[in-house]
């Protein structure tokens, strides 16, 4: 790699088309718990946040509204990844998408992190993730990162959750 990217780059948000706004919103405030900052665009387009930031996830239907998601083999979203800060807190996201009623789509430890996979209303791929310390991820013997995807314990996360507020 000739110029890599300043290590403290990073994804500052995510802005998807939805086919229906407040469905959307219903989502990711109503069960994930993300914070409405500012409707836009004439109750067309959203803003949502976690901590008081100006937004991390933004929902528009300005050139979606009441369409379908893409069939599948087409390009597009894989999914976006919400990163908590700790089992517990991933414990509790996990608890309030099941309590709303969402399937699972999957769970793996992948070493580095453990995660859960979910769609939203539009048929997005969703993932709620927690890093792992960095020195407990699992490496070659060049030192190498050696990811893998291995079942996660849902239920031991779930007893790990914040108590529900």
């Amino acid at each position: 790699m000739k110029n890599p990217v300043h290590p403290a780059t990073r994804i500052g948000h995510v802005h998807l088309k939805v086919a229906d706004l407040d469905r959307a919103i219903g989502f990711y405030s109503g069960v994930l718990g993300f914070e409405i900052m500012q409707y836009y665009s004439g109750g067309r387009a959203a803003f949502l946040s976690a901590g008081g930031y100006h937004h991390h996830i933004g929902l528009n239907t300005w050139d979606s509204l009441g369409g379908t998601p893409p069939p599948p083999g087409h390009t597009g979203l894989f999914h976006t990844a919400f990163l908590y800060p700790d089992r517990a807190a991933l414990g509790d996201a996990v608890r309030r998408v099941l309590d709303a009623g969402i399937p699972l789509d999957g769970a793996a430890d992948h070493g580095v992190s453990e995660a859960i996979y979910l769609r939203d209303p539009d048929d997005n791929g969703v993932e709620l993730y927690c890093d792992k310390p960095e020195s407990d991820w699992p490496r070659d013997a060049e030192g190498n990162l050696a990811m893998v995807n291995n079942p996660l314990d849902v239920d031991a996360l779930l007893a790990e959750a914040r108590p529900a507020r």
